[in-house]
């Protein structure tokens, strides 16, 4: 499969265009578009969402992953080979946490091969989306180069921060659950949270924490906006409290 990881939106002709480079390059393959509202022009706290989503999906699947606030500039194009799935993108953080969770051995590559007409502002569509299309296809001989990769020496495995907050008001962190924080009170914006197995095991009103179903933990409210009711948005820290 392609799966398309994107800060697009669903608005303007971005996500059509690309899903149509790859429809047209990898014909009979299926295409998803997973997310496109990641935190926008944020490959940081995106990468800790890209990594959870991304333990979900089978190996030989190969993700297209554009937040690319520096598009055209001195970042690389790069292809990430970890736990049997292909990630194709810019070299700017995106793909770090798919790195540093990874169970077994990554490779890094750089991509060399470049189109004919290549857009400035619009990599997505003209160099990552034909990269991905020809890896999913095995037809990407001669197009990537092996790198060592960044330095991810000091790139945290897990984010004690809000990374992600859904239409509901939802409040994705970028901390991958343990089963030593059971039970245990989060701190956010001045409030101390309980834990709870699910939304209907508080009262309307009530915000609690819990284990989402990507594995990450979320804050939320039961009928409302964790976002409105506790003054948090992305970037927001969380801890633990004693």
């Amino acid at each position: 499969m392609l799966v398309m990881f994107t800060d697009f939106g669903c608005h303007g002709p971005y996500l059509g265009q690309m899903e149509a480079v790859l429809r047209r390059e990898a014909p009979g393959i299926d295409v998803i578009d997973l997310l496109n509202d990641a935190p926008r022009t944020d490959p940081r706290h995106s990468a800790y969402l890209l990594a959870a989503l991304a333990r979900w999906w089978p190996e030989g699947t190969v993700f297209l992953g554009v937040v690319d606030p520096g598009v055209g500039g001195g970042r690389r194009a790069v292809a990430l080979a970890a736990d049997g799935k292909w990630f194709v993108g810019p070299d700017n953080g995106l793909f770090n946490t798919v790195a540093v969770q990874s169970v077994g051995h990554v490779d890094w590559y750089e991509i060399v091969w470049r189109p004919r007409r290549l857009s400035a502002s619009f990599h997505g569509r003209d160099l990552f989306a034909p990269v991905a299309a020809a890896l999913a296809t095995g037809k990407a001989d001669g197009w990537l180069r092996p790198w060592c990769g960044p330095d991810l020496s000091r790139w945290p495995e897990d984010l004690a921060e809000v990374v992600y907050l859904d239409h509901y008001g939802n409040a994705v962190t970028g901390l991958t659950y343990r089963d030593d924080w059971r039970g245990r009170v989060l701190s956010v914006a001045g409030r101390r949270l309980p834990q709870a197995r699910t939304f209907s095991d508080v009262a309307a009103g009530e915000a609690f924490w819990y284990v989402d179903s990507m594995g990450l933990v979320e804050i939320a409210v039961n009928g409302g906006s964790a976002a409105e009711a506790l003054g948090i948005a992305i970037g927001t820290p969380v801890s633990w409290s004693a």
